[in-house]
């Protein structure tokens, strides 16, 4: 099997639109495909609806979390998208992205960046607003090559020059909240060093003793050095260990199914939840 749990679509950030996600997941050779969108599951009902016979889907987010100053995602798998305390979380953090993406319009513009939020807001079309759609216009306006290239200090990095702070869960309040709604957590790209400051190992730890399930180990933004100690580590502490693609569409350059996650750790994440089940795909 191969299995792909972290993809984006134009439900946030992505440029596929869900259907087109799932599409290709299939034309890609994948069996699993997981849907998690930033702090939205507004995508889910077309993926659905598209989902492709072979192809099975995991429902997740991606939520915007923050501890001690230093921003995070935690992945959250099968929970129930009804439970109304995480959606409450969820709704909190989609309506403070329009403002927090316009003082960052603001700062760029002080910087002398010729951007406007129309052309944002034009991007971003009907997705959640975030870094990447703002990133996606300073690449057509000539200022970098790639959208990678603004999460830089000099630009969108968590220490950049034009960052700005959105509302963000606390990482503990996001395990207990996707737990209570029967979901499993799994810590995205957590020593992705090139987008800002990364969370210490002891946190890990404690997100652990919390009930974090896993960590994201195989991603575009580990090299092999960082992969093998983030194996170490989810060995100590009891975590799981997947590996994603973190697909944009076009927006970035990695590819559906770059990395891939261990059907035994797949069962393992689908055994854990009790909120929702993963869809299999029967030709829509």
């Amino acid at each position: 099997m191969r299995i792909d749990l972290h993809t984006h679509s134009t439900a946030s950030d992505g440029t596929d639109t869900p259907a087109e996600l799932v599409r290709g997941a299939a034309a890609a050779g994948l069996d699993v495909v997981a849907l998690t969108d930033h702090d939205t599951v507004g995508g889910h009902a077309e993926a659905r609806a598209a989902l492709p016979a072979g192809l099975t889907l995991v429902t997740g987010a991606e939520l915007s979390c923050r501890i001690d100053g230093v921003s995070l995602h935690m992945l959250a798998y099968l929970f129930d998208p009804e439970e109304p305390e995480l959606a409450r979380e969820r709704e909190l953090v989609r309506d403070d992205r329009v403002p927090r993406a316009q003082g960052m319009v603001a700062k760029l513009r002080e910087l002398g960046v010729p951007v406007t939020w129309e052309q944002v807001a034009r991007i971003a079309g009907d997705g959640a607003v975030g870094r990447p759609h703002i990133a996606t216009a300073l690449v057509d306006l000539g200022l970098i090559d790639t959208v990678s290239d603004a999460f830089t200090s000099e630009w969108l990095a968590n220490d950049g020059r034009a960052y700005v702070q959105k509302h963000e869960l606390d990482p503990f309040d996001a395990i207990r909240l996707v737990k209570a709604a029967g979901g499993v957590t799994v810590f995205a790209h957590p020593l992705a060093v090139k987008r800002g400051s990364c969370v210490p190992e002891s946190a890990i730890a404690e997100l652990a003793a919390a009930g974090l399930d896993g960590i994201e180990v195989d991603h575009m933004d580990h090299d092999a050095p960082t992969r093998a100690r983030l194996r170490g580590l989810a060995a100590d502490l009891g975590l799981l260990t997947t590996g994603s693609s973190d697909y944009h569409g076009s927006r970035k350059t990695c590819r559906l199914g770059e990395y891939t996650t261990d059907p035994e750790i797949y069962g393992e994440i689908v055994r854990r939840a009790t909120g929702a089940f993963p869809v299999p795909g029967t030709g829509g």
